[in-house]
Protein backbone atom coordinates (compact mmCIF):
# COMPACT_ATOMS: atom_id res chain seq x y z
CA UNK A 1 0.00 0.00 0.00
CA UNK A 2 1.55 3.61 -0.80
CA UNK A 3 1.73 5.97 2.12
CA UNK A 4 1.14 9.79 1.45
CA UNK A 5 2.84 12.17 3.72
CA UNK A 6 -0.23 13.63 5.28
CA UNK A 7 -1.17 17.25 4.91
CA UNK A 8 -4.23 19.89 5.34
CA UNK A 9 -4.77 20.21 1.53
CA UNK A 10 -4.86 16.25 0.86
CA UNK A 11 -8.18 16.08 3.17
CA UNK A 12 -9.54 19.08 2.04
CA UNK A 13 -13.12 19.87 -0.42
CA UNK A 14 -12.63 22.82 -2.60
CA UNK A 15 -15.35 25.11 -3.84
CA UNK A 16 -14.62 26.86 -6.80
CA UNK A 17 -16.78 30.95 -6.99
CA UNK A 18 -16.63 32.61 -10.11
CA UNK A 19 -17.85 36.17 -8.44
CA UNK A 20 -19.51 37.23 -11.42
CA UNK A 21 -22.17 34.90 -11.10
CA UNK A 22 -22.28 33.98 -7.36
CA UNK A 23 -24.45 36.27 -5.75
CA UNK A 24 -25.39 40.32 -7.06
CA UNK A 25 -26.01 42.01 -3.12
CA UNK A 26 -26.63 45.75 -4.94
CA UNK A 27 -28.63 44.57 -8.08
CA UNK A 28 -26.43 45.37 -10.86
CA UNK A 29 -26.68 42.12 -12.38
CA UNK A 30 -23.13 41.39 -11.64
CA UNK A 31 -22.14 39.33 -9.05
CA UNK A 32 -19.69 40.74 -5.83
CA UNK A 33 -17.88 39.88 -2.54
CA UNK A 34 -20.74 41.08 -0.40
CA UNK A 35 -22.86 38.88 -2.19
CA UNK A 36 -20.47 36.09 -0.77
CA UNK A 37 -19.80 37.16 2.22
CA UNK A 38 -24.11 36.53 2.75
CA UNK A 39 -23.62 33.04 1.19
CA UNK A 40 -20.56 32.24 3.26
CA UNK A 41 -22.94 30.02 6.28
CA UNK A 42 -24.58 28.10 3.03
CA UNK A 43 -20.55 27.21 2.17
CA UNK A 44 -20.05 26.12 5.61
CA UNK A 45 -23.27 24.34 5.65
CA UNK A 46 -22.00 22.29 2.57
CA UNK A 47 -19.08 21.57 4.34
CA UNK A 48 -16.15 22.71 2.47
CA UNK A 49 -13.06 23.15 3.59
CA UNK A 50 -11.36 25.68 0.74
CA UNK A 51 -13.16 28.08 -1.29
CA UNK A 52 -11.07 28.69 -4.72
CA UNK A 53 -11.96 32.62 -5.73
CA UNK A 54 -11.59 33.13 -9.42
CA UNK A 55 -9.96 36.38 -10.15
CA UNK A 56 -11.08 39.48 -7.92
CA UNK A 57 -8.80 42.04 -9.40
CA UNK A 58 -9.04 45.01 -10.90
CA UNK A 59 -9.45 44.62 -14.92
CA UNK A 60 -11.38 45.53 -17.97
CA UNK A 61 -13.46 42.95 -18.29
CA UNK A 62 -12.02 42.05 -21.60
CA UNK A 63 -11.76 37.91 -20.58
CA UNK A 64 -14.44 38.16 -17.35
CA UNK A 65 -10.89 39.43 -14.74
CA UNK A 66 -8.37 36.87 -16.51
CA UNK A 67 -6.69 39.90 -18.13
CA UNK A 68 -5.67 41.92 -15.02
CA UNK A 69 -5.07 45.52 -14.85
CA UNK A 70 -3.86 45.91 -11.36
CA UNK A 71 -2.94 42.90 -9.03
CA UNK A 72 -3.20 44.97 -5.58
CA UNK A 73 -6.66 46.63 -6.41
CA UNK A 74 -9.90 44.92 -6.21
CA UNK A 75 -12.53 44.91 -9.42
CA UNK A 76 -14.58 47.77 -8.85
CA UNK A 77 -17.67 46.03 -9.98
CA UNK A 78 -17.16 43.56 -7.15
CA UNK A 79 -16.62 45.87 -4.35
CA UNK A 80 -13.42 46.94 -2.33
CA UNK A 81 -10.10 45.92 -0.94
CA UNK A 82 -11.94 46.44 2.69
CA UNK A 83 -14.66 44.21 1.74
CA UNK A 84 -12.55 41.67 0.57
CA UNK A 85 -10.71 41.32 4.27
CA UNK A 86 -14.00 41.08 5.65
CA UNK A 87 -14.87 38.21 3.49
CA UNK A 88 -11.33 36.65 4.27
CA UNK A 89 -12.23 37.23 8.04
CA UNK A 90 -15.64 35.54 7.93
CA UNK A 91 -13.94 32.63 5.84
CA UNK A 92 -11.53 32.22 8.73
CA UNK A 93 -14.23 32.00 11.47
CA UNK A 94 -15.82 29.32 9.40
CA UNK A 95 -13.31 27.43 9.21
CA UNK A 96 -12.62 27.97 5.08
CA UNK A 97 -9.07 28.60 3.33
CA UNK A 98 -8.82 30.94 0.73
CA UNK A 99 -7.64 30.17 -2.69
CA UNK A 100 -6.90 32.82 -4.88
CA UNK A 101 -6.39 33.34 -8.84
CA UNK A 102 -2.92 33.81 -10.00
CA UNK A 103 -2.96 34.94 -13.34
CA UNK A 104 0.79 35.84 -14.41
CA UNK A 105 1.40 34.44 -17.54
CA UNK A 106 0.00 37.19 -19.27
CA UNK A 107 -1.81 40.67 -17.68
CA UNK A 108 -4.28 42.89 -19.45
CA UNK A 109 -2.91 45.65 -22.23
CA UNK A 110 -4.13 48.33 -19.29
CA UNK A 111 -1.95 47.52 -16.92
CA UNK A 112 0.50 50.27 -16.47
CA UNK A 113 3.47 47.31 -17.13
CA UNK A 114 1.99 47.83 -20.50
CA UNK A 115 1.24 51.27 -20.89
CA UNK A 116 5.00 51.95 -20.50
CA UNK A 117 6.05 48.87 -22.47
CA UNK A 118 4.27 50.11 -25.45
CA UNK A 119 5.30 53.89 -25.32
CA UNK A 120 8.75 53.59 -26.62
CA UNK A 121 11.78 50.97 -27.42
CA UNK A 122 13.93 51.75 -24.53
CA UNK A 123 11.34 52.58 -22.07
CA UNK A 124 12.60 50.29 -18.61
CA UNK A 125 8.86 48.24 -19.41
CA UNK A 126 9.59 47.48 -22.50
CA UNK A 127 11.32 43.92 -21.52
CA UNK A 128 8.44 42.85 -19.57
CA UNK A 129 6.53 41.82 -22.53
CA UNK A 130 7.33 39.87 -25.48
CA UNK A 131 8.07 42.22 -28.45
CA UNK A 132 9.12 41.14 -31.88
CA UNK A 133 9.53 42.37 -35.75
CA UNK A 134 7.80 40.61 -38.33
CA UNK A 135 9.38 38.16 -40.80
CA UNK A 136 8.22 40.98 -43.27
CA UNK A 137 6.07 44.19 -43.93
CA UNK A 138 2.07 42.87 -42.42
CA UNK A 139 3.63 39.34 -41.57
CA UNK A 140 3.95 38.22 -37.63
CA UNK A 141 7.21 36.70 -36.41
CA UNK A 142 5.62 33.25 -36.91
CA UNK A 143 2.48 31.08 -37.10
CA UNK A 144 1.93 31.09 -33.55
CA UNK A 145 -2.28 30.94 -32.95
CA UNK A 146 -4.05 32.80 -30.18
CA UNK A 147 -6.46 30.27 -28.20
CA UNK A 148 -9.16 33.47 -29.04
CA UNK A 149 -8.94 33.25 -32.66
CA UNK A 150 -6.24 34.59 -35.08
CA UNK A 151 -2.72 35.03 -34.67
CA UNK A 152 -1.13 35.21 -31.56
CA UNK A 153 0.80 38.43 -32.52
CA UNK A 154 -0.66 41.83 -32.33
CA UNK A 155 0.71 44.51 -34.45
CA UNK A 156 1.58 47.82 -32.53
CA UNK A 157 1.86 50.63 -35.73
CA UNK A 158 3.10 53.49 -32.85
CA UNK A 159 6.79 50.98 -32.35
CA UNK A 160 6.45 49.02 -35.12
CA UNK A 161 6.51 45.72 -33.62
CA UNK A 162 4.30 42.79 -32.73
CA UNK A 163 3.60 41.74 -29.18
CA UNK A 164 2.81 38.29 -28.16
CA UNK A 165 -0.86 37.34 -26.86
CA UNK A 166 -1.31 33.95 -26.18
CA UNK A 167 -5.36 34.55 -25.76
CA UNK A 168 -7.33 37.79 -26.43
CA UNK A 169 -4.81 40.66 -28.07
CA UNK A 170 -5.66 43.07 -25.10
CA UNK A 171 -3.73 39.87 -22.65
CA UNK A 172 -0.18 40.51 -23.64
CA UNK A 173 1.89 37.82 -22.64
CA UNK A 174 4.85 38.50 -20.24
CA UNK A 175 8.24 38.16 -20.50
CA UNK A 176 9.40 35.54 -17.86
CA UNK A 177 12.53 35.46 -18.75
CA UNK A 178 13.21 39.06 -17.80
CA UNK A 179 13.96 38.35 -13.59
CA UNK A 180 12.42 41.86 -12.80
CA UNK A 181 9.32 40.35 -14.43
CA UNK A 182 9.68 37.22 -11.56
CA UNK A 183 10.31 39.36 -8.68
CA UNK A 184 7.44 41.28 -9.61
CA UNK A 185 5.24 38.24 -9.33
CA UNK A 186 6.96 37.46 -6.05
CA UNK A 187 5.59 40.77 -4.76
CA UNK A 188 2.38 40.37 -5.58
CA UNK A 189 2.05 36.72 -4.14
CA UNK A 190 3.85 37.85 -1.09
CA UNK A 191 1.43 40.88 -0.56
CA UNK A 192 -1.82 38.30 -0.81
CA UNK A 193 -0.35 35.45 1.35
CA UNK A 194 0.64 38.49 4.04
CA UNK A 195 -2.97 39.36 3.75
CA UNK A 196 -4.12 35.77 4.68
CA UNK A 197 -5.05 33.71 1.31
CA UNK A 198 -3.83 30.26 1.90
CA UNK A 199 -2.49 29.10 -1.45
CA UNK A 200 -2.95 30.17 -5.33
CA UNK A 201 -4.83 27.97 -8.10
CA UNK A 202 -2.38 29.25 -11.21
CA UNK A 203 -3.75 29.98 -14.04
CA UNK A 204 -1.82 28.67 -17.46
CA UNK A 205 1.20 28.21 -15.43
CA UNK A 206 2.95 25.91 -18.36
CA UNK A 207 2.68 28.45 -20.42
CA UNK A 208 4.90 31.12 -18.58
CA UNK A 209 8.14 29.55 -20.33
CA UNK A 210 8.72 30.71 -24.29
CA UNK A 211 10.35 28.85 -26.36
CA UNK A 212 13.13 31.45 -27.12
CA UNK A 213 13.72 30.19 -31.19
CA UNK A 214 10.00 31.61 -31.79
CA UNK A 215 9.96 29.08 -34.80
CA UNK A 216 6.97 27.96 -36.62
CA UNK A 217 4.63 25.53 -35.25
CA UNK A 218 4.17 22.83 -37.73
CA UNK A 219 1.18 22.37 -39.70
CA UNK A 220 -0.37 19.35 -37.82
CA UNK A 221 0.18 20.48 -34.62
CA UNK A 222 -1.55 24.81 -35.11
CA UNK A 223 -5.11 23.21 -34.14
CA UNK A 224 -3.56 22.19 -30.41
CA UNK A 225 -1.06 24.82 -30.03
CA UNK A 226 -0.88 24.26 -26.32
CA UNK A 227 1.08 20.91 -26.58
CA UNK A 228 4.22 23.68 -27.94
CA UNK A 229 3.43 26.68 -25.49
CA UNK A 230 3.05 24.03 -22.36
CA UNK A 231 7.13 22.89 -23.62
CA UNK A 232 8.63 26.22 -22.56
CA UNK A 233 12.57 24.96 -21.61
CA UNK A 234 12.43 27.20 -18.44
CA UNK A 235 9.03 25.97 -16.95
CA UNK A 236 10.62 24.12 -13.52
CA UNK A 237 13.29 26.48 -13.34
CA UNK A 238 10.78 29.35 -12.93
CA UNK A 239 8.57 27.08 -10.63
CA UNK A 240 11.33 26.03 -8.24
CA UNK A 241 12.39 29.49 -8.08
CA UNK A 242 8.70 30.51 -7.35
CA UNK A 243 8.69 28.02 -4.57
CA UNK A 244 12.09 28.82 -3.34
CA UNK A 245 11.44 32.73 -3.31
CA UNK A 246 8.03 33.02 -1.86
CA UNK A 247 5.57 29.21 -1.44
CA UNK A 248 8.01 28.10 0.77
CA UNK A 249 8.40 30.24 3.42
CA UNK A 250 4.46 30.19 3.68
CA UNK A 251 1.98 27.00 4.45
CA UNK A 252 0.44 27.34 1.35
CA UNK A 253 -1.84 25.38 -1.28
CA UNK A 254 -1.22 25.48 -5.15
CA UNK A 255 -2.76 23.81 -7.90
CA UNK A 256 -1.73 24.82 -11.46
CA UNK A 257 -4.02 24.26 -14.58
CA UNK A 258 -1.68 22.47 -16.59
CA UNK A 259 -3.49 22.95 -20.22
CA UNK A 260 -0.91 21.20 -22.45
CA UNK A 261 1.29 19.67 -20.11
CA UNK A 262 2.52 15.76 -20.74
CA UNK A 263 2.53 13.24 -18.40
CA UNK A 264 6.17 13.33 -17.49
CA UNK A 265 5.80 17.44 -17.61
CA UNK A 266 3.19 16.90 -14.72
CA UNK A 267 4.84 14.11 -12.44
CA UNK A 268 7.80 16.28 -12.24
CA UNK A 269 5.82 19.80 -11.53
CA UNK A 270 4.06 17.86 -8.70
CA UNK A 271 7.14 16.12 -7.31
CA UNK A 272 6.98 16.89 -3.49
CA UNK A 273 10.79 16.33 -3.65
CA UNK A 274 11.27 18.81 -6.18
CA UNK A 275 9.29 22.20 -4.48
CA UNK A 276 7.75 23.03 -7.35
CA UNK A 277 3.75 23.02 -6.80
CA UNK A 278 1.27 20.83 -4.82
CA UNK A 279 -1.39 19.81 -7.24
CA UNK A 280 -2.12 20.29 -10.95
CA UNK A 281 -5.24 20.21 -13.33
CA UNK A 282 -4.95 17.58 -15.61
CA UNK A 283 -7.62 18.18 -18.94
CA UNK A 284 -8.31 15.25 -19.46
CA UNK A 285 -10.86 13.81 -18.03
CA UNK A 286 -12.67 17.36 -18.45
CA UNK A 287 -12.37 17.61 -22.22
CA UNK A 288 -12.96 14.04 -22.90
CA UNK A 289 -14.08 13.33 -26.62
CA UNK A 290 -13.54 17.49 -26.73
CA UNK A 291 -11.75 18.35 -30.05
CA UNK A 292 -11.72 22.09 -30.09
CA UNK A 293 -15.30 23.14 -30.42
CA UNK A 294 -17.10 19.76 -31.01
CA UNK A 295 -17.93 17.18 -28.85
CA UNK A 296 -17.16 13.51 -29.94
CA UNK A 297 -18.45 10.59 -28.40
CA UNK A 298 -16.69 8.61 -25.93
CA UNK A 299 -17.18 5.44 -23.66
CA UNK A 300 -16.83 4.60 -19.98
CA UNK A 301 -13.84 2.41 -20.23
CA UNK A 302 -11.82 5.49 -22.05
CA UNK A 303 -12.92 7.53 -18.79
CA UNK A 304 -11.60 4.65 -16.67
CA UNK A 305 -8.27 4.84 -18.11
CA UNK A 306 -8.19 8.67 -17.08
CA UNK A 307 -8.69 7.73 -13.47
CA UNK A 308 -6.38 4.93 -13.88
CA UNK A 309 -3.77 7.43 -15.30
CA UNK A 310 -4.07 10.30 -12.58
CA UNK A 311 -3.91 7.49 -9.69
CA UNK A 312 -1.20 5.41 -11.12
CA UNK A 313 1.58 8.60 -10.36
CA UNK A 314 3.29 7.17 -7.16
CA UNK A 315 3.95 8.13 -3.29
CA UNK A 316 5.43 11.55 -4.53
CA UNK A 317 2.07 13.05 -5.88
CA UNK A 318 -1.04 13.98 -5.59
CA UNK A 319 -4.04 14.43 -8.04
CA UNK A 320 -6.68 16.65 -8.28
CA UNK A 321 -10.36 15.23 -9.02
CA UNK A 322 -12.89 17.94 -10.84
CA UNK A 323 -15.58 17.85 -13.69
CA UNK A 324 -16.35 21.11 -13.62
CA UNK A 325 -15.52 24.54 -13.56
CA UNK A 326 -15.82 27.85 -15.00
CA UNK A 327 -14.07 26.29 -18.48
CA UNK A 328 -16.52 23.31 -18.51
CA UNK A 329 -19.26 23.12 -19.32
CA UNK A 330 -21.64 21.47 -16.41
CA UNK A 331 -20.80 17.66 -16.00
CA UNK A 332 -24.58 16.30 -15.28
CA UNK A 333 -25.25 17.21 -18.66
CA UNK A 334 -21.77 15.92 -19.86
CA UNK A 335 -21.11 12.67 -18.00
CA UNK A 336 -24.60 11.95 -16.70
CA UNK A 337 -28.04 12.54 -18.12
CA UNK A 338 -29.69 16.26 -17.56
CA UNK A 339 -33.21 14.60 -18.75
CA UNK A 340 -35.91 15.34 -15.58
CA UNK A 341 -35.96 11.26 -15.19
CA UNK A 342 -32.68 10.81 -14.49
CA UNK A 343 -30.98 14.64 -13.59
CA UNK A 344 -30.72 14.24 -9.91
CA UNK A 345 -29.59 10.26 -9.70
CA UNK A 346 -26.84 11.08 -12.02
CA UNK A 347 -26.11 14.28 -9.99
CA UNK A 348 -25.51 12.34 -7.20
CA UNK A 349 -24.09 9.43 -9.28
CA UNK A 350 -21.20 11.92 -9.92
CA UNK A 351 -20.82 13.33 -6.77
CA UNK A 352 -20.28 9.88 -5.45
CA UNK A 353 -17.23 9.61 -7.94
CA UNK A 354 -15.84 12.45 -7.08
CA UNK A 355 -15.88 12.49 -3.27
CA UNK A 356 -14.25 8.51 -3.70
CA UNK A 357 -11.72 9.12 -6.08
CA UNK A 358 -7.93 9.86 -4.89
CA UNK A 359 -6.87 12.97 -4.56
CA UNK A 360 -7.95 16.49 -3.30
CA UNK A 361 -11.73 17.11 -5.23
CA UNK A 362 -12.80 20.64 -6.41
CA UNK A 363 -16.52 21.44 -6.84
CA UNK A 364 -17.93 24.13 -8.56
CA UNK A 365 -20.94 26.35 -8.42
CA UNK A 366 -24.04 25.30 -8.39
CA UNK A 367 -22.58 21.43 -9.28
CA UNK A 368 -23.92 20.55 -5.76
CA UNK A 369 -27.30 21.50 -6.58
CA UNK A 370 -27.21 19.69 -10.23
CA UNK A 371 -27.30 22.81 -12.16
CA UNK A 372 -27.26 21.90 -16.23
CA UNK A 373 -26.38 23.19 -19.35
CA UNK A 374 -27.97 26.39 -20.74
CA UNK A 375 -30.54 25.92 -23.82
CA UNK A 376 -28.96 28.56 -25.88
CA UNK A 377 -30.58 29.07 -29.39
CA UNK A 378 -28.69 31.73 -31.35
CA UNK A 379 -24.53 32.47 -31.28
CA UNK A 380 -25.33 36.24 -30.54
CA UNK A 381 -26.39 34.92 -26.68
CA UNK A 382 -22.71 33.87 -25.90
CA UNK A 383 -20.14 36.04 -23.86
CA UNK A 384 -17.69 34.05 -23.98
CA UNK A 385 -13.94 35.52 -25.94
CA UNK A 386 -13.56 32.02 -27.16
CA UNK A 387 -16.64 31.94 -29.03
CA UNK A 388 -16.48 35.33 -30.62
CA UNK A 389 -12.99 34.83 -31.59
CA UNK A 390 -13.45 31.95 -33.46
CA UNK A 391 -16.91 32.15 -34.81
CA UNK A 392 -15.35 33.15 -38.38
CA UNK A 393 -12.42 30.66 -38.06
CA UNK A 394 -15.22 28.20 -37.78
CA UNK A 395 -17.66 28.99 -40.12
CA UNK A 396 -14.88 29.53 -42.79
CA UNK A 397 -13.76 25.93 -42.25
CA UNK A 398 -16.94 25.20 -43.68
CA UNK A 399 -19.18 24.40 -40.65
CA UNK A 400 -22.78 26.01 -40.56
CA UNK A 401 -23.97 28.04 -37.87
CA UNK A 402 -26.79 25.77 -37.05
CA UNK A 403 -23.43 22.78 -36.47
CA UNK A 404 -21.51 25.13 -34.18
CA UNK A 405 -24.72 26.28 -31.83
CA UNK A 406 -25.43 22.34 -32.00
CA UNK A 407 -21.65 21.87 -30.55
CA UNK A 408 -21.24 24.73 -28.31
CA UNK A 409 -24.47 24.05 -26.34
CA UNK A 410 -21.86 20.40 -25.40
CA UNK A 411 -19.02 22.54 -25.36
CA UNK A 412 -19.20 26.14 -24.47
CA UNK A 413 -17.66 27.40 -21.18
CA UNK A 414 -20.93 30.00 -20.91
CA UNK A 415 -22.57 27.02 -19.48
CA UNK A 416 -21.01 27.18 -16.17
CA UNK A 417 -21.06 30.99 -15.77
CA UNK A 418 -24.94 31.32 -16.00
CA UNK A 419 -25.82 33.05 -12.36
CA UNK A 420 -26.38 30.82 -9.38
CA UNK A 421 -30.03 29.78 -8.81
CA UNK A 422 -30.76 30.22 -5.39
CA UNK A 423 -34.66 30.16 -5.68
CA UNK A 424 -37.82 30.15 -7.73
CA UNK A 425 -37.51 34.39 -7.55
CA UNK A 426 -36.87 36.63 -10.62
CA UNK A 427 -33.22 35.77 -11.77
CA UNK A 428 -33.38 32.89 -9.70
CA UNK A 429 -32.38 35.01 -6.59
CA UNK A 430 -28.78 35.85 -7.54
CA UNK A 431 -29.84 39.62 -8.17
CA UNK A 432 -32.46 41.53 -7.65
CA UNK A 433 -32.36 44.04 -10.31
CA UNK A 434 -33.71 43.99 -13.77
CA UNK A 435 -31.24 42.05 -15.62
CA UNK A 436 -28.61 40.12 -14.94
CA UNK A 437 -25.15 39.90 -16.46
CA UNK A 438 -25.50 36.58 -18.45
CA UNK A 439 -29.46 35.33 -19.02
CA UNK A 440 -30.27 32.48 -16.02
CA UNK A 441 -31.26 29.34 -16.75
CA UNK A 442 -34.61 28.80 -17.40
CA UNK A 443 -35.23 25.84 -15.26
CA UNK A 444 -33.85 27.67 -12.02
CA UNK A 445 -37.70 27.38 -10.86
CA UNK A 446 -36.94 23.66 -10.79
CA UNK A 447 -33.84 23.63 -10.07
CA UNK A 448 -32.62 25.71 -7.07
CA UNK A 449 -30.77 25.94 -3.80
CA UNK A 450 -33.69 26.37 -1.74
CA UNK A 451 -35.53 23.66 -2.94
CA UNK A 452 -32.64 21.63 -2.44
CA UNK A 453 -32.23 22.49 1.39
CA UNK A 454 -35.61 21.92 2.00
CA UNK A 455 -35.31 18.65 0.67
CA UNK A 456 -33.63 16.14 2.43
CA UNK A 457 -32.99 13.70 0.02
CA UNK A 458 -31.98 16.43 -2.66
CA UNK A 459 -28.07 16.70 -5.05
CA UNK A 460 -27.30 18.92 -2.16
CA UNK A 461 -27.98 16.86 0.85
CA UNK A 462 -26.18 13.99 -0.62
CA UNK A 463 -23.03 16.14 -1.78
CA UNK A 464 -22.79 16.63 2.29
CA UNK A 465 -23.11 13.44 2.93
CA UNK A 466 -20.43 12.35 0.84
CA UNK A 467 -18.16 15.10 2.03
CA UNK A 468 -18.70 14.02 5.78
CA UNK A 469 -17.72 10.38 4.79
CA UNK A 470 -14.97 11.25 3.09
CA UNK A 471 -13.74 14.07 6.30
CA UNK A 472 -14.25 11.36 8.81
CA UNK A 473 -12.41 8.55 6.89
CA UNK A 474 -8.53 8.60 6.29
CA UNK A 475 -8.74 5.40 4.22
CA UNK A 476 -11.32 6.92 1.92
CA UNK A 477 -8.47 9.92 1.82
CA UNK A 478 -5.41 8.09 1.26
CA UNK A 479 -6.07 4.64 0.62
CA UNK A 480 -5.08 2.94 -2.66
CA UNK A 481 -7.47 3.16 -5.92
CA UNK A 482 -8.26 -0.13 -7.94
CA UNK A 483 -10.34 -0.46 -10.59
CA UNK A 484 -11.62 -3.77 -10.39
CA UNK A 485 -13.67 -4.18 -13.73
CA UNK A 486 -11.69 -1.70 -16.46
CA UNK A 487 -13.20 -2.92 -19.45
CA UNK A 488 -17.26 -2.69 -18.01
CA UNK A 489 -19.25 -0.21 -20.43
CA UNK A 490 -21.65 0.34 -18.36
CA UNK A 491 -20.32 -0.30 -14.62
CA UNK A 492 -17.52 1.99 -13.04
CA UNK A 493 -16.57 -0.67 -9.91
CA UNK A 494 -13.67 0.51 -8.13
CA UNK A 495 -11.83 0.30 -4.38
CA UNK A 496 -10.39 2.18 -2.06
CA UNK A 497 -7.89 -0.02 0.18
CA UNK A 498 -7.09 1.68 3.25
CA UNK A 499 -5.27 0.92 6.77
CA UNK A 500 -8.21 -0.37 8.52
CA UNK A 501 -10.76 -0.82 5.73
CA UNK A 502 -11.54 -1.30 2.50
CA UNK A 503 -14.56 0.93 0.05
CA UNK A 504 -15.84 -0.47 -2.92
CA UNK A 505 -17.71 2.10 -5.07
CA UNK A 506 -20.00 0.92 -7.51
CA UNK A 507 -21.92 3.19 -10.28
CA UNK A 508 -24.21 2.12 -13.44
CA UNK A 509 -23.21 4.85 -15.77
CA UNK A 510 -26.33 4.09 -17.72
CA UNK A 511 -29.52 4.50 -18.81
CA UNK A 512 -30.50 0.57 -18.18
CA UNK A 513 -30.84 -1.62 -15.31
CA UNK A 514 -27.72 -3.73 -14.60
CA UNK A 515 -27.28 -7.42 -13.25
CA UNK A 516 -23.54 -6.69 -12.23
CA UNK A 517 -21.79 -10.00 -10.56
CA UNK A 518 -19.30 -9.04 -7.86
CA UNK A 519 -16.96 -11.11 -6.94
CA UNK A 520 -17.11 -13.43 -3.74
CA UNK A 521 -14.01 -11.23 -2.01
CA UNK A 522 -16.83 -8.26 -1.03
CA UNK A 523 -19.54 -10.74 0.84
CA UNK A 524 -20.40 -8.55 3.76
CA UNK A 525 -19.64 -5.54 3.02
CA UNK A 526 -21.90 -2.89 4.44
CA UNK A 527 -23.60 -0.54 2.27
CA UNK A 528 -22.59 2.88 3.67
CA UNK A 529 -25.09 4.73 1.16
CA UNK A 530 -26.59 4.76 -1.60
CA UNK A 531 -28.49 7.19 -4.45
CA UNK A 532 -31.67 5.32 -4.42
CA UNK A 533 -33.06 3.54 -1.78
CA UNK A 534 -31.73 -0.15 -2.06
CA UNK A 535 -31.81 -3.44 0.42
CA UNK A 536 -30.24 -5.34 1.30
CA UNK A 537 -27.73 -3.67 3.65
CA UNK A 538 -25.06 -6.07 3.30
CA UNK A 539 -23.33 -7.76 -0.11
CA UNK A 540 -25.30 -11.58 0.19
CA UNK A 541 -25.14 -12.79 -3.27
CA UNK A 542 -23.12 -12.90 -6.45
CA UNK A 543 -25.05 -10.74 -8.04
CA UNK A 544 -26.29 -7.27 -7.75
CA UNK A 545 -29.28 -5.34 -9.59
CA UNK A 546 -27.95 -2.19 -10.46
CA UNK A 547 -30.93 0.56 -11.25
CA UNK A 548 -30.39 3.15 -14.11
CA UNK A 549 -27.48 5.65 -12.70
CA UNK A 550 -27.60 4.03 -9.69
CA UNK A 551 -24.74 4.66 -7.54
CA UNK A 552 -23.55 2.50 -3.59
CA UNK A 553 -20.37 2.44 -1.32
CA UNK A 554 -19.84 -0.46 0.44
CA UNK A 555 -17.46 -0.92 3.26
CA UNK A 556 -15.33 -3.74 4.56
CA UNK A 557 -15.07 -4.76 8.40
CA UNK A 558 -11.90 -3.60 9.80
CA UNK A 559 -8.79 -4.75 8.59
CA UNK A 560 -6.00 -5.26 11.20
CA UNK A 561 -2.73 -5.92 10.06
CA UNK A 562 -1.68 -2.47 7.86
CA UNK A 563 0.87 -0.22 8.94
CA UNK A 564 -0.40 3.69 9.74
CA UNK A 565 -0.15 6.46 7.64
CA UNK A 566 2.81 8.40 7.99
Amino acid sequence: MNEFAKTWWKESVVYQIYPRSFQDSNGDGIGDLQGIISKLDYLAFLGIDVLWLSPHFDSPNDDNGYDIRDYYNVMEEFGTMKEFDLMLKRLQKNGIKLIIDLVVNHTSDEHRWFRESKSSHDNPYRDYYIWKEGVEKGRPPNNWPSFFGGSAWEWDEASGEYYLHYFGKKQPDLNWENPKVREEVYDIMRFWLDKGVDGFRMDVIPFISKHQDFLDIPEDSLNHPEFIYASGPRLHEFLEEMNREVLSKYDTMTVGEAFGVTEECTQLMTDERRNELDMVFLFDIGRIGRENWRQNEWTLPQLKAMFNIQSEVGNFHWPTQFFNNHDNPRSVSKYGNDSPKYRETSAKLLAMLLLTQKGTPFLYQGEEIGMTNYPFTSLDQFDDIEVKGNIDKVLKSGASPEEFLQELNKTSRDHARTPMQWNKKPNAGFSGGEKSWLSVNPNFEIINVESNLNNPKSVFHFYRQLIEIRRNSTDLIYGDYFDIDPGHTKVFAYTRAGIRFTYLIMLNMSDSMVKYQVRFEFQDYELLLSNIPTTPNKISTNYIELQPWEARIYKSKPITNRVEYE
